[in-house]
């Protein structure tokens, strides 16, 4: 079993997710990661393919095209957040940290790779490596990579995302639908400011703003089919620098989010019908810019089968739990609209080492040792799936 060598690589797995999250780029910015990657990836000799949809990296390990390929993926990009740990490897770059794992998941593939490539003889099968940029912003590195044919010649594809809700030792599946479609929304309304002693000379956005807050919140409540999952938030309200003065617009913008095609547009139409009313009962009027997000991560059968059998396999693999759908988004869908595949999540939650903040927060950590359960269940689903295991 290729998985018990993942040990012995422990310190550089740590090594390179260490680096990776003290030099962390922005989604579209990223240039020294992906040369760092390509770099790790060629010293192993894997033909490696640069600038794939923009700023991916892709490496090729075929050893012939007649035999099953099994992709592996991983995301590069950081987020817009300062890094508020005090740790040795804290973020040198101001506004900038990993608060969301994907350094760690590119650690993971990157050791994956090292580990297969070492042995590549042993293997019945093609690996293809793929290090993606730009999840966390729209329209998402995986559509670009895909248009650019990074699923060439793939027969199914896995990824996997570290989780800070799921203690180390735990790996989260699910069959079918994981992620839900994360949609956003940006309103402007236009009204006419004045004096604020005189509200009734003016067509008060800021009032319309507020009412149409309320409003949009009936959506869910009241027009929305209960057993069916909706959100819809407000997280940005902007207007006016005044105490004493109405401003002439208000700016608001939030998110969506659904599991299912004809419950977004629902919800994109009932959004509408709210404006049109406040136009109607304020005299304001608007300008809507709405962004539908990427699809519902769908995984397949056979191939969560495949992970679930790897995990089973792995000794450090305390509990497998099936996890409940979430709502929010994840670009790895679109891998899967065009190859079977699964995504599941690595417990990294260790309340004891700080890492139990959510993703997305300033303090985001993670419990390192969780990431040896993510090589290890890549490597034996690897060999799981070309000798015909659970496929």
């Amino acid at each position: 079993m290729l998985s018990n060598l993942a040990d012995s690589l422990y310190e550089e797995l740590i090594d390179i997710r260490r680096h990776l999250h003290m030099h962390p780029e922005l989604s579209f910015q990223e240039e020294k990661t992906p040369q760092y990657i390509a770099d790790y990836l060629t010293a192993l000799g894997i033909e490696v393919e640069t600038g794939v949809g923009g700023r991916g990296v892709v490496g090729r390990m075929i050893k012939d095209p007649d035999l099953p390929t099994l992709a592996i993926r991983a995301d590069f990009d950081a987020l817009p957040i300062q890094d508020e740990k005090e740790v040795p490897y804290q973020s040198t770059v101001p506004g900038v940290m990993h608060a969301c794992g994907h350094d760690a998941h590119t650690a993971v593939l990157l050791i994956t790779a090292k580990i297969l490539s070492e042995h590549r003889e042993q293997l019945n099968g093609n690996v293809v490596f793929i290090h993606q940029h730009a999840e966390e912003v729209d329209p998402g590195g995986a559509i670009q990579m895909v248009a650019d044919n990074c699923l060439r010649g793939v027969d199914a594809i896995i990824g996997q995302h570290v989780s800070s809700s799921i203690p180390v030792g735990t790996v989260g599946y699910r069959y079918g639908t994981v992620t839900g479609i994360p949609d956003d929304f940006w309103i402007t309304l236009q009204g006419k400011g004045g004096h604020a002693a005189h509200p009734d000379t003016t067509l008060d956005p800021v009032a319309a703003g507020i009412r149409l807050c309320n409003d949009l919140q009936y959506i869910v409540s009241r027009k929305t089919n209960p057993t069916t999952p909706a959100v819809l938030s407000i997280t940005m309200f902007q207007a006016g620098d005044q105490t004493n003065v109405i401003p002439d617009t208000a700016k608001i913008g939030g998110t969506i989010r659904t599991f299912d095609t004809a419950t977004q547009q629902h919800m994109i139409d009932e959004l509408k019908k709210c404006l049109d009313g406040l136009v109607t009962t304020t005299g304001v009027t608007y300008d809507l810019k709405y962004l539908k997000g990427y699809p519902p991560v769908v995984n397949t059968k056979n191939e969560t089968d495949l992970i679930i059998s790897a995990a089973e396999k792995i000794d450090s693999v305390e509990s497998l739990v099936e996890i409940e759908p979430a709502l929010g988004g994840e670009d790895f869908s679109y891998y899967l609209e065009r190859v079977p595949g699964a995504f599941f999540y690595t417990g990294t939650k260790n309340e004891h080492l700080k890492a139990d903040f959510p993703h997305h927060h300033p303090k985001f950590d993670i419990d390192e040792k969780g990431m040896l359960n993510a090589v290890k269940i890549f490597l034996q689903a690897t060999e799981d799936f070309f000798e015909g295991g659970v496929r």
